[in-house]
């Protein structure tokens, strides 16, 4: 049954071949769960790290030792704050940056604790006329430190308006993993960021993020 069923399927089909590691088995023309199959394990470790190439091979033979999970992972971990007054990214520069640093710590606090780190940062604002904005970037490497959350964060803030005043402020962490089992781990994928910061030339004279976050500019 398995080869007569299951073989003759995308390797898609299998729960834990997402579209990047899918790209990637039809680069070296696997494109069906028979031909992952045919590999060798070797081979696929070799390709795909010893954790994952072993898993791809166990899974094609329809071989999976992983527990049952009875809970759903969480895809993000994220923490925001309302102020109990409007801020301004200048006037409130210590305040918000403050405010900036602790989210951070406590995101990562929050992915330390539960054993995960993520490879997209992102930010919520919500201004004062309850106008809400959010920026996110993806990085090549899962991350679970205070300090890089912090740096990635900043540079998604350099993609909103903060010369208005806002009243939200939030820190967000996805694209989840458990350390150690990420196969875009080791430099062997990398992602573009959704976007890049804008250059010094670009950014206008009311641009008060640098003012904001000084180490960052």
């Amino acid at each position: 049954d398995l080869q007569t069923l299951i073989w003759p399927l995308p390797c898609r089909k299998i729960n834990g071949i997402g579209p990047k590691a899918d790209a990637k088995l039809q680069g070296h023309g696997i494109r069906t769960i028979g031909e992952l199959a045919a590999r060798d394990k070797a081979w696929l470790i070799e390709h795909f790290g010893k954790s994952y190439g072993a898993w791809l091979h166990a899974a094609a033979w329809g071989r999976d030792d992983r527990p049952v999970v009875t809970e759903s992972e969480p895809v993000s971990m994220s923490r925001e704050t309302t102020f109990e007054r409007d801020l301004h990214a200048v006037h409130d520069r210590a305040e918000l940056g403050a405010i900036f640093t602790r989210l951070c710590e406590q995101v990562a606090g929050d992915l330390r604790r539960k054993g995960y780190r993520g490879r997209t940062i992102g930010i919520k604002i919500t201004y004062d006329n309850f106008e809400k904005v959010t920026r996110d970037t993806t990085i090549g490497t899962a991350i679970d430190d205070p300090a890089d959350i912090r740096r990635h964060a900043g540079r998604c803030l350099k993609r909103v308006d903060l010369s208005r005043r806002f009243r939200l402020l939030g820190v967000r962490v996805g694209k989840l993993v458990k350390p150690g089992t990420d196969p875009l781990d080791g430099g062997r994928y990398s992602e573009a960021p959704s976007a890049s910061p804008r250059s010094a030339r670009d950014r206008s004279p009311d641009d008060h993020t640098d003012l904001l976050f000084p180490e960052l500019g």
